[in-house]
């Protein structure tokens, strides 16, 4: 007999336990949000480091950078006396219209990237039965958490709160409008804010997209939605503000407004941690997350008894190939300027991902006596996900070395690590995004040694990077964010995967595992016979 959605009330219930968990996570802003109805000018982020363009200021007027509520930068004191005279008062902020249009399609290429990219990579790699079961999870995923980020998402993430977690003055989308101005890089450089706002966005959406191939195939879609709204909330959020708020470069006026600047800036951000695009925030962040899920929900009926192979390729390489062309946005537009910064992250983003195919596909070939196109199509995404964190801050050559790295490493991690874990991760999902994020983020920290072609520190005072650079030193706050992310996400993801067990439940019934969640799920087939 034909499974109906919502039918059962162990079907009904479920659904009522996760639109409740709903309400109560969105349902604490309200009061905040009377107290903070009045409009923010505010957007923008990355790492304390980013090389900013060398651009002369477009104007002289105090612009609240990125994320903080109706605040007013310290502004020198000769733009004080203009602003004191009105006959000579300095003319509004604009936008730059070319770094609009760069965000705005590097959004795009993002939100590509996880539809079709990463449901197709994805959907190739699962059995048959249990296709379209991983398309409707990314679809429904991506746009829930769209949703939870122009509900309170994006204040928790940036606007200013505290070291840990941001504030409620963008609550239910509070204030953005066209108008609103959000800061770049450089110092008199803007955006929309709005741009800034899908960008991130569409970040949020593949990160929480990234996990479920984790624990592919056997896992209840009720409990995937209401994992998907309490790891979103209490993971990603605090690392987003963690790793990339601060009050923007205009902030940075001199030592003092720097270290007030720093004083209000997230906690990674604040310690000098460099993650370009989202090495920890992204890619350590879900991969943990998915692997606590795969210990929790356990293994595939059959796992390791019966053959479990990917039922179509073809598929699996054009969501690689897909989600290389879309990585450019996903790397390349995280300088939220379409200068030079943006283009070595594109050609790094380049570059990187070749030489991990190649260092995957010969190592493979030595090791297992074939190379694959599922190795190759592994060791792309591999590349791409070890030069996210270091794509604006090494040199061509450091990215060369940090993919073919990343290459060799991820395919140990896909062998050798995942039997030493004893963890059915579905898709690899730790094997590779954890190992390569976590190679790419200490390599940051090597490559990004001036002496080895790197940009170094970047010091917003002055607009230039600062003449000293530690190895040693730098490689050590990379691992602190790296650790800092594996704890918070890692906590969170056991204790939000123990929620949804004891309410909706997490996994199917052995029955509609061995049948497949396309029918038992969805009442759907992806090949009719």
């Amino acid at each position: 007999m034909k499974t109906r959605l919502f039918s059962g009330w162990k079907t009904r219930l479920q659904v009522m336990c996760l639109a409740a968990v709903c309400c109560l996570a969105l349902g604490s802003g309200f009061s905040a949000m009377a107290q903070n109805s009045a409009a923010v000018t505010a957007a923008a982020v990355t790492t304390p480091s980013k090389p900013a363009e060398t651009v002369p200021a477009a104007t002289d007027t105090a612009v609240a950078a990125p994320g903080e509520a109706a605040a007013v930068l310290q502004a020198p004191a000769d733009v004080v006396a203009a602003k004191a005279a009105p006959a000579e008062e300095a003319p509004a902020p604009t936008i730059s219209k070319a770094d609009t249009v760069w965000v705005l399609v590097s959004a795009a290429l993002v939100i590509f990237m996880t539809l079709p990219g990463l449901a197709l990579f994805y959907g190739g790699l699962v059995r048959s039965k249990n296709v379209l079961s991983i398309l409707v999870q990314n679809l429904v995923v991506f746009s829930l958490v769209a949703v939870l980020w122009a509900l309170y998402g994006y204040s928790l993430a940036f606007t200013e709160g505290n070291a840990f977690i941001g504030g409620w003055d963008r609550l239910f989308a509070n204030g953005l409008n066209a108008s609103s101005i959000g800061a770049t890089f450089t110092k008199g450089v803007y955006i929309p804010e709005l741009a800034f706002f899908v960008f991130q966005g569409a970040f949020a959406g593949i990160t929480c997209a990234l996990i479920v191939g984790a624990f592919a195939e056997r896992v209840k879609f009720a409990g995937v939605l209401l994992f998907t709204v309490l790891w979103f909330t209490f993971a990603y959020l605090p690392m987003a503000h963690m790793v990339w708020f601060f009050p923007g470069p205009d902030a940075f006026t001199d030592a003092e407004a720097a270290t007030t600047a720093l004083s209000k800036s997230g906690f990674l951000f604040a310690k000098g941690a460099l993650d370009f695009a989202g090495g920890t925030v992204v890619h350590i962040n879900a991969a943990v997350a998915g692997l606590v899920g795969a210990y929790v929900i356990g293994k595939r009926t059959g796992y390791g008894r019966e053959a479990i192979k990917p039922h179509n390729l073809t598929l699996t390489m054009i969501g690689a190939s897909i989600l290389w062309f879309g990585w450019f946005g996903f790397n390349a537009g995280s300088a939220l300027e379409a200068g030079g910064v943006a283009a070595i992250a594109f050609v790094n983003t380049f570059l990187a991902t070749a030489a991990a195919v190649v260092a995957w596909t010969l190592a493979e070939w030595m090791t297992k006596g074939k190379p694959s196109l599922l190795g190759a199509a592994s060791g792309a995404v591999a590349g791409l996900v070890a030069i996210t964190p270091a794509a604006g801050f090494v040199g061509l050559n450091g990215a060369l070395a940090i993919g073919a790295i990343a290459g060799a490493l991820c395919l140990w991690g896909v062998t050798g690590l995942k039997k030493r874990l004893g963890a059915d991760d579905s898709l690899d999902v730790f094997g590779v995004h954890g190992v390569g994020a976590i190679t790419g983020a200490l390599l940051t920290g090597v490559f990004a040694a001036p002496s080895l072609g790197g940009a170094g520190i970047w010091e917003y005072i002055t607009e230039t990077a600062l003449p000293e650079y530690s190895i040693a030193s730098q490689v050590w706050i990379q691992a602190q964010g790296v650790l800092v992310t594996i704890a918070l996400s890692g906590t969170v993801a056991l204790l939000a995967f123990l929620i949804v067990k004891y309410t909706v439940g997490l996994r199917v019934s052995e029955e509609a595992e061995r049948e497949g969640l396309d029918i038992t799920s969805h009442g759907e087939a992806a090949y009719e016979a």
